[in-house]
């Protein structure tokens, strides 16, 4: 709606006011002068005011602000009502209930629960209760369309009100007042311009009047709201551009991260096959390996291997000197000490010379002992006691002879 001019406001007759009996001190400095018995008011001033109240309501819809429209007198509930509809804004055209702001929780609970019984006309619910609760939540949910019906989708404390008439809208002014929301009012020469914060000196009786006004405020707040509103949208859609964009990389990422540890996994997989190939090859080999040969264990020893010694230090000589000796008949002569302390000593090397054996074996150069002489040593020591043996009744027989002899 283009600016109002001094020709459009004085055409809507903005510049009457009332009885000059029923006027408000407080509002001489709007007043140009009387005619008739009736105050007029100044327009040049009620250009400039309009215009800052203009401007104002446009920068707060511009930047996302609510303004909330209040006229609830005949002249002002019909434009407040389109203006406010086609604006967006939340309105109050038929009663201000007080509290409306100032207990604005109770009045949040009102609001939902006309929406709720709203959202049951409209799915049919109320129709399948009993007549006497269907009746009584039919006139609860027009008794809360008339009285919150414009403010249904007012989820918060406005951030201006504009009201029309400041006598009739009192408790509005009130409770804006005592919560410091602006104020945006036409005022008239009876009322008080003190709590308002954007005056707007004019006629509130007139329709023409209060129709020019709150069009004025009304086309700022308009175009305000669709000018925030196209910025909304393409704010939204640059955010959801974004999270897009973001939930794509994200996803990239995720994928980029899982062929990532597919791959470390197949190389370590790999890597464990390759290890474990390798193991087997050593093992396989390790079996076909010919395995070392191991030095032949010496014979262990017969027995009587401890006299052996004995025969072997005495020589030859001893076994000449004990076969005359059997030939002779004679008893063998005793085995004198240092023959017994011979044979004791070569019975406790025996063991450490068994011992020693294997390493002499692997040591010496020239070919082992032929097992051969080896048993032929084992037996001569074995024959040589049952030699003796049987040598001593052939003795002991020879003496009982010769005795005999003798005695005859």
């Amino acid at each position: 709606m283009p600016e109002a001019g001094l020709k459009e406001l004085l055409e809507a007759g903005v510049h009457f006011g009332h009885q000059t009996r029923r006027w408000n001190p407080n509002m001489r400095r709007y007043i140009f002068g009387e005619l008739d018995g009736i105050h007029i008011i100044d327009l040049v001033q009620t250009e400039v005011l309009l215009e800052n109240a203009r401007r104002f309501a446009g920068e707060l819809a511009n930047g996302g602000g609510t303004v909330l429209f209040v006229g609830t007198k005949k002249q002002a509930r019909g434009p407040v009502e389109d203006w406010a509809n086609r604006c967006k804004m939340p309105y109050v055209n038929q009663r201000w209930l007080g509290g409306l702001l100032t207990n604005f929780n109770t009045m949040s609970a009102r609001i939902a629960r006309l929406h709720e019984l709203t959202t049951w006309r409209e799915e049919g619910k109320l129709e399948l209760l009993p007549t006497k609760e269907r009746m009584g939540m039919q006139a609860e949910l027009a008794k809360l369309e008339f009285n919150l019906g414009g403010v249904r989708d007012m989820e918060r404390l406005p951030d201006a009100v504009f009201v029309t008439d400041l006598k009739t809208e009192e408790i509005a002014v009130r409770e804006a007042a005592r919560l410091r929301i602006p104020i945006i009012a036409l005022v008239d020469t009876n009322c008080d311009p003190i709590p308002i914060d954007y005056v707007i000196p004019g006629n509130d009786d007139a329709i023409r009047s209060c129709e020019l006004v709150i069009g004025t405020i009304g086309g700022a707040v308009d175009e305000g709201s669709s000018a925030w509103r196209v910025k909304e949208e393409r704010r939204i859609a640059e955010e959801m551009e974004r999270r897009k964009k973001e939930e794509e990389e994200r996803k990239k990422r995720e994928e980029e991260e899982k062929v990532r540890l597919a791959a470390e996994e197949a190389a370590k997989k790999v890597a464990a096959e390759a290890e474990a190939a390798k193991q087997a090859e050593a093992a396989q080999a390790a079996a076909k390996a010919p395995a070392p040969s191991a030095p032949a264990p010496a014979p262990a020893p017969p027995a009587t291997q401890p006299a052996a010694p004995a025969v072997s230090a005495a020589g030859p000589v001893a076994g000449q000197a004990a076969s005359s000796s059997q030939a002779a008949g004679e008893a063998p002569s005793p085995t004198p000490p240092a023959e017994e302390a011979a044979k004791a000593e070569a019975a406790e090397k025996a063991p450490v010379e068994v011992e020693k054996a294997p390493a002499e074996a692997e040591k010496a150069a020239e070919p082992e002992k032929a097992p051969e002489a080896e048993a032929e040593e084992a037996a001569a020591a074995e024959k040589a006691p049952e030699e003796e043996k049987a040598a001593e009744p052939a003795a002991e027989k020879k003496a009982s002879e010769e005795k005999a002899e003798e005695g005859k």
